[in-house]
């Protein structure tokens, strides 16, 4: 199992390579074969001007894998600017073929893989190209067949680019649906289940309360009893949060990711934790529900991670800041001296680092030069199922 899985992207590679090879053939036969028909029927030496633009975009469709706009973009530009070239020079008619071919290659990469906005601009400048080279033959038959070859390989390479994106696109609204319904599954069940076995703990916990006997005993017990029906209640609280969070069709919580922050911040301190400071964006936050969820998850590990660890602490900073298209959330504790134990072994730590990294974020933890430890979480913001 080990090996298929590491041999796979060295499969992908390959197939890669084989690909470009063979597209790479299909260039260079298609050139010749156009230098072969130009000099036959226009003589001289018309056909190298065609050969030398077909072979530049099919260079530039060959390296598409290592930036894709750029190279739609840089092809575009070869094939748009051969074309007064060609007319004005009285050149047989361009893009030709060979160029034609590595446009549709350039446009089904850019399709396919790019965001929406480039995708459609890279579409919309190959049917420009295709525009602009059907104006000089406005009235001429003799260049006419290539301008429709161009518009066919330009529709070839749309199609072959829009098949997989919408593919795509239908296989995650299919992930979309039954991540739903598992939510829903899971939210009946804690609803109907766990919810249900919590309101039995404070309903006993209070009649606990009631029957404590008089004297110091009872106070201890009725301290207990009170103790349990408020976790009960602030756990039958948090449950009817979650099962709020997974009703919501969107995946959206209830309340803002700042306002949980508060909220979680509020329970550690009044659970007897150090004080904490916590700075978090001025305006609302829109984050996507997945990241919404982890920086949720990273500081209230953090802050049981403190509790449990660094309860000398004087104070803790939880700050939530973001730069560009990235959110970056640290915990921090000013704790004097060594942790009293290794923490990075713990199964809490490993959780969130999982969690952060399934994300395509990264999790360092460790202790201040200063004094204390702290956990800082890198999260991007952009759209990480875009392929």
């Amino acid at each position: 199992m080990n090996s298929g899985n590491g041999s796979s992207p060295g499969r992908s590679r390959w197939r890669g390579r084989a690909a470009d090879a063979a597209l790479a053939a299909v260039l260079a036969a298609a050139i010749a074969f156009q230098a072969y028909g130009i000099a036959s029927t226009w003589g001289g030496g018309y056909w190298w001007p065609g050969a030398a633009a077909g072979a530049a975009v099919g260079v530039i469709a060959l390296l598409r894998r290592r930036g894709r706009a750029v190279a739609a973009a840089a092809g575009l530009t070869v094939a748009a600017a051969s074309v007064p070239v060609s007319w004005w020079f009285g050149l047989p008619a361009e893009p030709g073929p060979a160029a034609a071919l590595a446009l549709a290659v350039l446009t089904a990469s850019a399709v396919g893989r790019l965001p929406a906005r480039p995708a459609c601009a890279v579409a919309a400048g190959g049917l420009a190209v295709v525009g602009i080279a059907a104006l000089p033959e406005l009235g001429s038959s003799s260049g006419m067949p290539v301008v429709w070859l161009n518009l066919v390989l330009w529709l070839g390479g749309l199609a072959a680019g829009l098949g997989p994106r919408l593919l795509a696109a239908r296989r995650r609204r299919a992930a979309e649906r039954v991540r739903r319904d598992e939510r829903l599954a899971v939210a009946r069940e804690l609803h109907d289940v766990v919810a249900h076995h919590i309101t039995g703990i404070v309903i006993e916990a209070q009649a606990g309360r009631i029957e404590a006997p008089e004297g110091p005993g009872g106070g201890r017990s009725r301290d207990s009893f009170a103790a349990i029906e408020a976790e009960g209640a602030e756990a039958l609280a948090a449950m009817r949060r979650v099962v709020g969070l997974l009703r919501e069709e969107d995946g959206a919580s209830l309340s803002s990711p700042a306002e949980r922050l508060t909220d979680l911040v509020e329970r550690f301190e009044r659970r007897g934790g150090p004080p904490v400071r916590l700075h978090r964006p001025e305006d609302e936050p829109a984050w996507p529900p997945e990241i919404a969820a982890a920086v949720h998850r990273v500081v209230q590990e953090s802050l049981t991670n403190v509790a449990r660890h660094a309860a000398n602490a004087g104070e803790v900073t939880v700050r939530v800041t973001r730069d560009g298209e990235e959110l970056t959330v640290e915990v921090a504790d000013d704790a004097p001296g060594p942790p009293p134990r290794p923490r990075p072994g713990g199964y809490g730590l490993v959780g969130m680092r999982e969690r952060v990294r399934a994300l395509g974020g990264t999790l360092e933890a460790g202790p201040r030069g200063g004094g204390g430890w702290s956990v800082v979480a890198v999260l991007p913001l952009a759209d990480r199922r875009s392929p």
